[in-house]
């Protein structure tokens, strides 16, 4: 037996032989503690009546009762601090290998935006999301997939938390912008392109978003004063006019072009003519007077923007001159820009 163990049992012997001179045990249980004081003693080896022992294994003026005050006290105070630690410190978050295994499903996901397989690349996005929530990157991605699937309803969702993880992140702005725009909430459309412009005034797709949706806003009003006698347009080409308008009409026409740039052979250079003040005038007054209603109910235009707006593959020049409508706005925009210049 160690003389730490005895010291031990030395001092829980004085404890309880305490507890029975000051009355703390009753009466009536103070000959069993007597017998179990006893018992403790001799299985231990201790002998509170040897003077030699007590004067070895006593820890006075410390007692048993005192020592374990002290240690509950530092008890209690050490797991207040670790308490008050842990809350003010910040989550640890998403691991660097984490991150990366995030950004690889990001990828696989933009490869199936591309080849229109939606669902796959929302399955790939949520399991980026699941990886890193912190990146707002993959909640406005898998907003775009959502909408191109026609789900705008979800597509707001992610855009909204896309926002809430990082109110900075311009694009998300604009996703929301299209997704309520689809849905014909074209007030909150146009709240979500101001907002998105408070951060980038100089967005051109932030602005025509927004300068569309203002626009339906008016119509909306003027229709509720003077209801229209025209008939709406049915089937699947007034689908697709529709699905035009809410990609935000001329303004997405424009970001295509522009991201496609001049072509050569004598093909116009559309980046240049859709920068050119006089030429968006003059297209943006077409479209006022409702000379793009026809080309908005071309099936193939609307998926083209759908698919442009949505966050999808830019169509090629060829694809747009195949187009016989297309066609025509393209050779007839060549012919206003004059001089410009041909695509390097």
């Amino acid at each position: 037996m160690s003389e730490k163990q005895q010291r031990l049992v030395y001092s829980i012997i004085e404890f309880l032989n305490q507890s029975i001179q000051d009355g703390t045990v009753k009466a009536d249980d103070q000959e069993s503690l007597e017998v179990a004081i006893q018992c403790i003693g001799e299985a231990f080896g201790v002998d509170p009546s040897n003077a030699e022992q007590v004067e070895k294994l006593s820890v006075k003026p410390a007692t048993l009762q005192s020592i374990f005050d002290v240690f509950i006290k530092t008890r209690n105070k050490v797991a207040s601090g670790s308490q008050a630690s842990a809350s003010a410190s910040p989550s640890t978050g998403p691991t660097a290998e984490d991150k990366a295994r995030a950004e690889k499903q990001k990828q696989t996901g933009n490869a199936q935006m591309s080849s229109k397989d939606y669902d796959a690349a929302i399955e790939s996005y949520s399991k980026a999301i699941a990886l890193d929530p912190t990146n707002p990157v993959y909640y406005s991605n898998r907003a775009a997939a959502h909408s191109s699937k026609g789900d705008h309803l979800s597509a707001v969702g992610d855009a909204e938390k896309a926002i809430s993880v990082d109110p900075k992140f311009v694009k998300a702005y604009h996703r929301l912008g299209h997704a309520q725009y689809s849905l014909s909430d074209f007030k909150a459309a146009a709240s979500a392109f101001e907002r998105g412009l408070k951060l980038e005034p100089t967005n051109a797709s932030m602005k025509s978003g927004l300068q569309n949706a203002k626009a339906r806003i008016s119509d909306d009003s003027k229709e509720a004063s003077f209801p229209s006698t025209r008939s709406s347009p049915a089937g699947p080409a007034a689908g697709a006019g529709a699905g035009l308008a809410g990609m935000a009409g001329m303004a997405g026409m424009a970001d295509m072009f522009r991201s496609m740039g001049g072509g050569g052979g004598g093909t116009p250079d559309l980046a240049s003519m859709m920068n050119n003040p006089q030429i968006m005038a003059m297209a943006q007054q077409l479209a006022a007077n409702g000379g793009l209603e026809a080309l908005a109910q071309n099936p193939a235009v609307a998926n083209m923007m759908n698919r442009m707006q949505s966050g999808g593959e830019m169509p090629s020049m060829g694809e747009l001159m195949s187009d016989p409508s297309l066609a025509d706005i393209v050779r007839g925009l060549g012919g206003m820009g004059g001089g410009m210049g041909g695509g390097q």
